[in-house]
């Protein structure tokens, strides 16, 4: 086709695609579904989509890089959803968007890619279909289909604190064919079933930046003094490697919202990508 027909075909133009978050407001559907009754997609291996898998693209002046590979990929972060709004239209894969299956959106992962995706909080996992670019909103890692965000419950809060791991499809079709041993052999945890919740939830935090120097990091926390904040701005040590790193973190941070609230304050200050990371 010549033209883009669909807010969700990014990669169909090389630069400056309609992105759906300056459309109207979206929303769910009328029909009530039953989380216990939704399935997983199912993993296969597929060569990557004709489309949406160009080295970089532009979103709202953003650039974005895709990855080359999904080998080894794991993120924690923040998941939304998207539903009746784009339910029936084209994705950046060329896929139709089916707000009852589950697939999802990640700005750089191979499209498509399958996933599995745990919520945090109540250790609730779903495996979908990575078959679209987005979100395209500060501090948001996927998109998930109205489908997926029932199953983990995310719903009512619009968002849910995530960890999504790539799936090696050839991999998990050869687990899936493996015998159990014995009959006495202790269940694996799969995304029909919750996994084992921890003994405490998830704590946010938003991160400026990380040094190999103590003093870049504390110029960086100086510059930001008297900066309401709805965290404390910290410097948090660690290691990376073999290397000592110091954090310039803000935190921990209740909800996601405070977490968007501080990326705005921080924006007055000349930081324009803080990132979300989840301890």
């Amino acid at each position: 086709m010549g033209l883009c027909v669909s807010v969700l075909l990014i990669g169909c133009a090389a630069d400056e695609p309609v992105s759906r978050y300056s459309q109207s407001q979206d929303t769910a559907p009328a029909r009530i579904m039953d989380p216990a009754t939704l399935k997983d997609a199912v993993p296969r291996v597929e060569p990557k989509s004709r489309w949406g898998n160009a080295e970089s693209y532009v979103v709202l002046g953003t650039r974005y890089q895709t990855l080359a590979s999904n080998e080894n990929y794991v993120e924690r972060g923040v998941a939304s959803w998207y539903g009746t709004k784009f339910h029936g239209h084209r994705t950046s894969s060329g896929d139709t968007y089916d707000m009852y299956q589950m697939s999802a959106a990640h700005k750089s992962l191979p499209l498509p890619t399958y996933a599995q995706v745990t919520n945090l909080r109540n250790g609730k996992s779903v495996i979908v279909k990575i078959n679209d670019r987005g979100p395209f909103h500060d501090n948001r890692l996927i998109d998930l289909s109205y489908a997926a965000a029932a199953k983990l419950d995310i719903l009512s809060a619009g968002t849910g604190l995530v960890e999504v791991r790539a799936i090696d499809p050839q991999r998990h079709l050869t687990d899936q064919k493996k015998p159990e041993i014995t009959a006495s052999k202790p269940k694996i945890a799969t995304s029909q079933q919750p996994v084992t919740e921890t003994s405490s939830d998830p704590v946010m935090y938003l991160q400026l930046g990380a040094f190999s120097d103590p003093d870049n990091a504390e110029r960086l926390r100086s510059r930001l003094d008297g900066l309401e904040l709805p965290g404390k701005l910290h410097i948090s040590e660690g290691v990376a490697g073999k290397q000592r790193v110091y954090r310039v973190r803000v935190g921990p941070l209740p909800t996601v919202d405070s977490a968007d609230q501080a990326s705005r304050a921080l924006a007055t200050r000349g930081i324009d990508s803080p990132r979300i990371v989840i301890d």
